[in-house]
């Protein structure tokens, strides 16, 4: 579900004719997705915490701060309201590398079975992501409540790949100018459907974690 994504952001990023806001948005969904498929297997565990949280906090900036520039004219309200759901995913993803790093440091990275903990799991005696918990009340809580908002985010891209599919590519009322989406371009179906795949991956990690 991640490599789908990674492979379409780098396209998007070095295609000619994608303007320059977007190669920022499409390389960070790409950053986004190698990480989650680093942060499924123990040795991406060992990578930094620090510069992945930066990153996706100022990833998280940037979908705000470059609204403005993607108003073609139309609202500056219509442009923020769109980036939204890519802010919240920005932002899911920083809470997940430090919860899952501070709820590590917690736990003192104890052993269990045999099994190392991985950074930030409860391991519980397993090996695999089925096994892995948060540890502490307030960040399953937020796990949870995570999980749910990423996996509406996923089923509302999700829904609007399919209706791109059938060939309803213009959204009801929409007018030249009113507003930018990342998921909006040439390419159809595609977008939003990899970001569906992205906001959905990201809600069952949410969920194994929870």
């Amino acid at each position: 579900m991640f490599a789908v994504p990674v492979v379409y952001g780098v396209w998007r990023t070095v295609s000619p004719g994608t303007g320059i806001a977007e190669r920022v948005d499409h390389a960070l969904h790409a950053a986004m997705g190698v990480l989650m498929i680093a942060m499924v297997w123990p040795q991406g565990m060992d990578l930094p915490v620090a510069p992945q949280v930066v990153l996706f906090c100022v990833g998280a900036l940037w979908f705000v701060a470059a609204a403005p520039l993607r108003s073609l004219g139309g609202s500056r309200g219509r442009s923020v309201v769109a980036v939204l759901p890519h802010v919240v995913m920005m932002g899911a993803m920083a809470w997940m590398v430090w919860a899952m790093d501070s709820s590590g440091r917690m736990s003192g990275g104890a052993t269990l079975g045999g099994a190392h903990d991985m950074a930030g799991m409860d391991m519980s005696g397993g090996s695999g992501l089925a096994s892995m918990t948060l540890a502490g009340a307030g960040p399953v809580t937020t796990a949870v409540l995570l999980a749910v908002v990423l996996s509406s985010l996923g089923l509302s891209w999700l829904t609007r790949a399919l209706d791109r599919a059938r060939g309803r590519h213009e959204e009801e009322g929409r007018r030249p100018g009113d507003g930018w989406s990342p998921e909006a371009g040439r390419d159809g179906a595609l977008g939003p459907g990899c970001h569906a795949a992205m906001a959905l991956g990201m809600a069952v990690m949410f969920a194994l974690l929870a």
